[in-house]
């Protein structure tokens, strides 16, 4: 019978690593592949992914832990892709005149709800005309000031300040919820336990 029940869950306890490092690749091939799919097809496809994951962990969980298990699968999942947005080239680095400042006040609705951000959109002038806008929470530049702007030309991934692209804490708190959700897989009861 230990046996059975070994097979019971080691398929689903394999899954959110499976899955994590099937989307990655996925969207690495989308960020930074040579021919890559367009971009509603690279959305609807890692969204039917993660959806089918998420519900394939919850019926296959069992236990009070499925909820909990599919959320930081999810959650997860969703780091995944943006540990491959922050690994892709952005390999070209243009020194831009900042053209305009618009900060916008992003408020907080609800008690107990984030406080308000300032969102800052700097309209850029850089060699070349691309790129031509930025947006950072924090306030780079003033009006007429040079920033130095990371960016990839095939115009897959967004425009950053230089030097800020890092991928190691989206990953290392992808890494975190893939193993609590492949732990609360393992740790889940058998099937009719």
């Amino acid at each position: 019978m230990r046996t059975g029940e070994r097979r019971a869950w080691r398929p689903t306890a394999a899954l959110p690593a499976v899955v994590a490092a099937a989307l990655y690749g996925w969207a690495h091939w989308y960020f930074a592949g040579p021919n890559p799919p367009s971009a509603a097809v690279a959305v609807a496809v890692g969204a039917v992914l993660c959806a089918a994951a998420c519900a394939l962990y919850f019926v296959r969980t069992h236990g009070s832990g499925a909820l909990f298990g599919a959320l930081f699968l999810a959650v997860g999942l969703l780091l995944t892709v943006t540990t491959a947005d922050r690994a892709a080239g952005r390999a070209e680095v243009a020194v831009c005149v900042v053209r305009e400042v618009h900060s916008q006040v992003q408020g907080s609705y609800g008690e107990g709800g984030p406080p308000a951000k300032t969102v800052h959109r700097f309209a850029l002038d850089c060699p070349g005309g691309y790129p031509d806008e930025l947006r950072d929470d924090r306030l780079l530049a003033e009006r007429g000031e040079e920033i130095e702007v990371a960016y990839d030309a095939r115009r897959r991934v967004s425009p950053e300040p230089a030097g800020r692209t890092s991928a190691w804490v989206p990953a290392v708190w992808a890494a975190l919820l893939i193993a609590g959700a492949t732990l609360i897989s393992v740790r889940s009861p058998a099937p009719g336990a």
